[in-house]
C-alpha cells in the first residue's frame, strides 16, 4: 500500500511540473508505456492469487486512471497556456487599414468612354456600335462623300485587298480608282475612318420613321502617325434626327456635354463656319481656355481652342439613312475620345496611349471602383 501510495504521489507530481507538452509525453511513455511502470504492475496481476488480486487490482487500476487523467488535464492546460501566449503574440489591429493588393487600372481612354456614356445617357442618348471594317458605301458614299469628292483625300485610308469576281478571279480595272464600276467600288472594304458610318447604321436600324439621338464611340484607323496623330485613335460621334431640329439645339447640347466633361461652369464655346461633306451648314467648335502657372487650363475666353466639328445633317444624309429629309432634320458632331482625354487628365503625347508602358497606365489609369457618375462627379 505504501509503495502504491509513493508512486501514485511521485507520477503527479512529476506531471504537475512538467512544463512542456513534451515532457508530459515522456512521463506518459515512462508510466503507461510498454515497459512503463504502471504497466509492468498492471502485468503483474496475472500472477496473484485470487485474493490478492481482488484486493490490489481495484487499487493498480485507480492508479492508472489517475496517472491518465493527470497527463490529459496537464496537457490541455499546457496547450491552453501555449494558444494564449500565441494570441497575445500575434494581436491583429483590426483598425489599420489593409494591405494595399496589386490590380490593373482602367485606361484614360476606357474611362473617358464611361463619362461620355453616362453624361449622354443623362441628356437621352444611347450608345450606337458598329464594325470597324467598313464597306466603301457607309465610310464615305453614304456620308455625301462620292467616289470623285475632294473630301476623301482629307482621310489617310486603309483599304483592304480589292473585292473578287465570281470564280476568284480579279475584279477588272478601270482606268479610274482601279475599279470597274460603282457597284465594286461600294464593295469595297476599309478601315474606317471616322465611327459616323454607325449613323447612317443607326437610322437605317430606326425605320426611317423614329427618333435618333446616339453617341457613337469607337475606334477609327487613319495612316498617320506623330505626337498628337496615330494609327488608331478612338473617336465619338453624335447623332440626333427629330422634327424641328435646329442649331439653337446643337450649341446647347454641345455647352451642356462640355459643362459635365470638365466640370466647371464657365465653359464658353465658339463656333466658325467650316466645311465638312456630311453636315450644311457645318462649324468647327472652339472652347475658351486660360494660362494659370503655365498651364493650360479650359475655361474662359482668354484664349480658344478647337475641341470638336459639328454641323446640321446633310439632307443627303438623311436620305441615306432612309428618313425624309422634307420632314426630318437633325445635327451632328465629332470629336477625338484620345483628345478629350489628354485636354482634361493632362497628357502631352497621344503616342503613350498605346505604348503599353505600365508606368504611365499606373499613373494615368483609374481605379476599377470610379465609376463616372453625374452625382459624384463623372471626374471622380
Amino acid at each position: 500500500m505504501t509503495t502504491l501510495d509513493q508512486m501514485r504521489a511521485d507520477l503527479l507530481g512529476q506531471i504537475e511540473a512538467a512544463d512542456t507538452p513534451d515532457a508530459v509525453e515522456a512521463i506518459r511513455v515512462a508510466a503507461l508505456g510498454k515497459s512503463g511502470s504502471v504497466t509492468a504492475l498492471l502485468k503483474t496481476l496475472g500472477s496473484m492469487s485470487p485474493d490478492q488480486r481482488q484486493s490490489e487490482g481495484p487499487r493498480i487500476h485507480a492508479l492508472r486512471e489517475a496517472v491518465t487523467d493527470a497527463l490529459a488535464t496537464r496537457r490541455a492546460a499546457l496547450e491552453r497556456a501555449a494558444l494564449d501566449a500565441r494570441l497575445a503574440a500575434e494581436t491583429l489591429d483590426m483598425t489599420l487599414p489593409a494591405e494595399p493588393l496589386a490590380m490593373g487600372t482602367i485606361h484614360p481612354v476606357s474611362q473617358v468612354m464611361d463619362e461620355l456614356a453616362e453624361i449622354f445617357a443623362d441628356l437621352g442618348f444611347a450608345v450606337a456600335t458598329g464594325p470597324e471594317i467598313e464597306t466603301d458605301w457607309y465610310n464615305f458614299t453614304a456620308l455625301n462623300i462620292p467616289e470623285t469628292h475632294p473630301a476623301r483625300a482629307m482621310h489617310d485610308t486603309f483599304y483592304l485587298e480589292e473585292p473578287r469576281a465570281a470564280g476568284g478571279g480579279q475584279r477588272p480595272p478601270s482606268d479610274g480608282d482601279g475599279f470597274a464600276d460603282a457597284a465594286v467600288r461600294a464593295e469595297r472594304m476599309v478601315l474606317r475612318t471616322h465611327t459616323s458610318p454607325v449613323q447612317i447604321r443607326a437610322m437605317q436600324a430606326a425605320g426611317g420613321d423614329k427618333p435618333v439621338y446616339i453617341i457613337a464611340p469607337g475606334r477609327t484607323y487613319r495612316s498617320d502617325s506623330d505626337a498628337t496623330h496615330t494609327p488608331m485613335f478612338h473617336q465619338v460621334e453624335g447623332l440626333v434626327i427629330d422634327k424641328g431640329i435646329t442649331l439653337g439645339h446643337l450649341k446647347w447640347t454641345l455647352e451642356t456635354f462640355l459643362k459635365a466633361y470638365f466640370e466647371r461652369d464657365d465653359i464658353v464655346l465658339r463656333l466658325r463656319p467650316s466645311y465638312f461633306p456630311f453636315t450644311e451648314p457645318s462649324a468647327e467648335v472652339d472652347v475658351g481656355y486660360t494660362i494659370q502657372n503655365g498651364k493650360r487650363v479650359i475655361g474662359g475666353s482668354d484664349h480658344w481652342m478647337e475641341v470638336l466639328g459639328s454641323g446640321m445633317v446633310h439632307r443627303k444624309v438623311i436620305a441615306a439613312g432612309g428618313y425624309d429629309p422634307d420632314i426630318w432634320q437633325g445635327f451632328a458632331f465629332g470629336c477625338g475620345i484620345d483628345r478629350l482625354a489628354m485636354l482634361k487628365y493632362g497628357m502631352d503625347d497621344l503616342r503613350a496611349f498605346f505604348d503599353g508602358d505600365i508606368r504611365w497606365l499606373r499613373h494615368y489609369g483609374f481605379g476599377v471602383l470610379d465609376v463616372p457618375t453625374l452625382s459624384g462627379g463623372v471626374g471622380a
